[in-house]
């Protein structure tokens, strides 16, 4: 089901932006005109993706520095163990929509 999750100018290049979608948390993210949408909590430990960072397509996350493929969710760096979820996305217009 495709869910209205914001504007495509609220999501800055390499920086995560935090949505609510039907009440999970969530991140997109914008890399190279490319967008991410993907779990926002680490599966580490509770931490907000949100607060983190990115480096090309690699979300770090702020609490133990757990590090995640965006395009996958993968793990690349641990503490963290279990990937994060991620979500199709797609443009339509001016909106970003998810596919939950």
């Amino acid at each position: 089901m495709w869910v209205e999750a914001c504007g495509v100018s609220d999501v800055e290049e390499g920086r995560p932006y935090h949505v609510e979608v039907n009440g999970a948390q969530l991140i997109i993210a914008k890399v190279s005109d490319n967008y991410y949408a993907l779990d926002g909590i680490c599966t580490h430990e509770y931490a907000e993706l949100w607060l983190g960072f990115i480096t090309d397509e690699t979300i770090t996350c702020p609490l133990h520095l757990s590090q995640f493929n965006l395009k996958t969710g993968e793990v690349i760096s641990p503490p963290a163990e279990q990937p994060l979820r991620t979500y199709p996305v797609k443009i339509e217009g001016q909106r970003i929509y998810i596919d939950i």
